[in-house]
């Protein structure tokens, strides 16, 4: 089980990088708007354009899913659940957790998971 700590420790690191993805979040949706407002001169700068929306998009949906990683987190340090895996049950490894904050499952139930959906 963490240490009081240990959960404090977790709790900053996760509400710092929620803050950091919300700040993402601002910049890149007024970097967006304000290229929506940009005419292309040409075929080259059109499609320059639109592979540009293209990864901001693409960066922008893991940046989301990342996020709701965090809040599952923040949530389950509220209930005394964080760090228990979400299939076995069991402990996840602190050091784990300091690799991937947000992690939800174990080293094994990920290794698992990874071959089933391959």
């Amino acid at each position: 089980m963490l240490s009081r700590e240990e959960l404090t420790y977790f709790k900053k690191e996760l509400e710092e990088m929620k803050l950091q993805i919300e700040s993402n979040f601002k910049s890149s949706s007024f970097e967006m708007n304000t290229l929506k407002d940009t005419q292309p001169k040409d075929e080259g700068d059109h499609a320059s354009m639109e592979r540009g929306h293209t990864i901001a998009n693409t960066l922008m949906e893991k940046q989301a899913e990342k996020l709701e990683a965090i809040e599952r987190s923040l949530k389950r340090i509220k209930n005394d659940s964080y760090g228990i895996c979400d299939s076995c049950g069991e402990e996840i490894q602190v050091e784990r957790l300091k690799v991937k904050v947000f992690a939800d499952y174990c080293i094994s139930c990920r290794e698992v998971i990874e071959k089933e959906t391959k």
